[in-house]
């Protein structure tokens, strides 16, 4: 057995923020591991952006990796029009296994493990039925993995509404979790996608493992706890659990020439002088919010790059489903703001290099929703930020970054509560790029940058981890 290849076919649902990770852990377990690994993409047409394809492009030119996109099933049918994204994906991602299990069988051989995202866990039938052994990565962080697969002991525990709450919730061996901070959709026990939330949660722990976007040293606290705390042991079915972050896109300066004028602009800027501001490929806000965070970043009279979309009603993830592109005509703006901006900004509509920006000398911080994806690009970049959670676990990841690693402040009112107040953003902005407590989070995360960059390195805990998670699926295949 042992002149044989492992063959892992890692399946990522719909969406960039479970894609690129997907991506970048099977090109790394390909390179690094020695293994051949199969990425089935589950896509839903307008999510493929040209920068992913671009990258796509760039990883399939090793022999042992390849991608193979699965166009996902029209589920208008099926799922109410009006459903949260999570009910979304989890009904595309079941529609589709038909045409999951067809991709599997024709392939030239089959594979050894099947690897899927936290939205893929009903495809572990397929592995089943295949005999092979099935692992789930979860692309946020491990007090995230503690929450969720606890929910359904939670759900038995707690009487009433989560958010309404008087104290904070217990998660055995972790820091408990705010009622505020609840992941979606908590927040609604009464909604069908709790249901599901709650199902997928038991799901996750019949898996043979779970792989964990984080490192030793970023969270050992909750690592301890799902490894060594008898009760969330118990919860996870005593499964292993592997470190294999941080898992984000890497920082290559030859790719920097083909990023044109905002990189452009960052070279006359002035170093660490530049607030980076973007709400990752799902994150959208009202047009009174977008308002007043024009009219703060003007009023800080800092430097700016900000990538902006047009305003949605009522849904903080309004544009996880887009194609990326936006209205360029920027109507929703204050009047007059690009013209008494031009020289201190540059606004961009829909996406921008979002790593090539953050290893930019002249950029001083990051206004960001906290997905993980994001938060892991601006640790790894060694770039402290404005937390602005708006959807999924991001109210977690932002109270993890701002009171526990002191990386990050954030706004005095939720933004997805109350409209953040022009003044309040502007004291926030200046405070981050020329004040004493940005300069502080910038100490601490230049630490926290070396120490993911420790752990990816060869012979680093998250590197250490990968080995015995590919010693582990050999030893059953033996």
């Amino acid at each position: 057995m042992a002149h044989k290849q492992l063959h892992v076919a890692m399946l990522a649902s719909p969406g960039v923020g479970h894609l690129l990770p997907i991506l970048l852990l099977g090109h790394r377990l390909a390179t690094h591991h020695n293994l051949r690994v199969s990425v089935l993409a589950v896509t839903v047409t307008a999510t493929t952006s040209q920068s992913l394809s671009q990258l796509i492009t760039s990883l399939t030119t090793h022999n042992h990796f390849s991608v193979i996109q699965i166009p996902a099933a029209d589920v208008s049918g099926v799922a109410p029009p009006d459903a949260q994204v999570i009910l979304q994906l989890c009904v595309m991602m079941r529609e589709t296994i038909p045409a999951i299990r067809t991709t599997i069988s024709a392939m030239d051989s089959r594979p050894h493990v099947l690897v899927g995202d936290i939205f893929a866990i009903e495809s572990c039938v397929i592995a089943d039925e295949l005999g092979i052994r099935k692992y789930v990565f979860v692309t946020g962080n491990a007090w995230f993995t503690a929450l969720f697969t606890y929910s359904p002991v939670l759900d038995k525990l707690v009487v009433g509404e989560y958010v309404d709450q008087k104290e904070p919730l217990e998660i055995p061996g972790c820091k408990p979790v705010r009622p505020e901070d609840v992941t979606d959709p908590m927040p609604n026990r009464y909604d069908e996608t709790y249901n599901v939330y709650l199902d997928y949660a038991v799901r996750v722990t019949l898996a043979d493992g779970l792989l964990i976007n984080t490192w030793e040293d970023l969270e050992p606290q909750s690592l301890d706890a799902l490894r060594t705390n008898e009760i969330l042991r118990s919860v996870v079915k005593y499964k292993p659990v592997y470190t294999v972050g941080p898992v984000n896109k890497r920082y290559e300066p030859e790719s920097v020439e083909l990023k044109g004028g905002i990189i452009e602009w960052l070279d006359k800027q002035p170093n660490r002088s530049v607030i980076y501001v973007s709400f990752g490929s799902g994150g959208t806000m009202s047009a009174e919010q977008i308002k007043e965070l024009a009219w703060g970043l003007e009023l800080s009279r800092q430097r700016f790059v900000w990538v902006v979309r047009p305003p949605t009603a009522h849904r903080p993830d309004g544009s996880f489903f887009s194609d990326g592109q936006s209205d360029a005509t920027f109507d929703y703006l204050p009047e007059g703001f690009l013209t008494r901006t031009k020289h201190v900004g540059f606004v961009v509509p829909s996406w921008a290099p979002q790593v090539e920006i953050l290893n930019h000398t002249s950029v001083a911080g990051f206004l960001t929703h906290c997905g993980w994806n994001s938060v892991l690009e601006s640790v790894t970049s060694g770039v402290p930020m404005i937390a602005w959670p708006l959807y999924a676990e991001q109210k977690m990841n932002a109270t993890m970054l701002t009171e526990e690693l002191k990386v990050a402040m954030r706004p005095e009112v939720s933004p997805t509560e109350k409209v953040v107040d022009r003044e309040q953003i502007a004291r926030m902005v200046m405070n981050l790029v020329e004040g004493g407590e940005g300069k502080a989070m910038k100490m601490n995360v230049d630490i926290l940058r070396d120490s993911a960059e420790k752990a990816i390195s060869e012979n680093g805990s998250s590197y250490l981890s990968i080995c015995n998670f590919v010693k582990d699926c050999w030893s059953r295949i033996q």
